[in-house]
């Protein structure tokens, strides 16, 4: 049933290194209760991805990880949670039986997606022409048909950005 065959080649190490690095910041980050300790986590999960990004040769996808993503957003994430207040708060306790039922969950999501992907067929593209410049063509498509979307998701993150603010400001006045 299960025919597993791995050359361990560079690239396959890699790869496990990086998934290692991938899941083991989202499982902190999901585990740490200060919230600075969880954005480092899920940096360390971004650079991660864009490790995975280097392996499938997107290079520039992989540069814009790690230069919004991981710097950008990280650093957004601090800076509100440095703008804003943060009583510690007693958690809720949560009910053994919610626990479990999730775990259930988990469990069975995992069990549909694992033998839904070793069930599928994926086609097989012959005589694929790779792009030499992944670059300079994401450049043509995001500056000549997509220059709408572009500009309405700068005009997004402007908004949602000067929300942020005028938020925490508030939240400074009323304290």
């Amino acid at each position: 049933m299960f025919n597993f065959s791995l050359d361990w080649t560079g690239e396959t190490i890699v790869f496990f290194v990086l998934a290692i690095c991938i899941i083991s910041g989202a499982v902190l980050m999901l585990n740490f209760t200060k919230v600075v300790h969880m954005v480092v986590s899920v940096a360390f999960s971004f650079l991660g991805l864009a490790g995975m990004y280097v392996l499938l040769d997107a290079e520039f996808v992989a540069f814009v990880q790690v230069l919004v993503y991981t710097g950008a957003i990280s650093i957004l994430m601090i800076f509100g949670i440095m703008m804003t207040k943060h009583d510690k708060q007693d958690e809720a306790f949560v009910k053994p039986w919610k626990e479990a039922l999730a775990a259930i969950g988990c469990i069975a999501l995992f069990g549909v997606l694992f033998f839904s992907i070793r069930s599928s067929e994926f086609p097989v593209h012959q005589d694929a022409a790779l792009v030499q410049d992944n670059t300079l063509n994401i450049g043509k498509q995001l500056f000549t048909e997509h220059v709408i979307p572009f500009e309405l998701l700068s005009v997004l993150l402007t908004v949602a950005f000067i929300g942020a603010i005028v938020l925490a400001k508030k939240e400074a006045d009323e304290g």
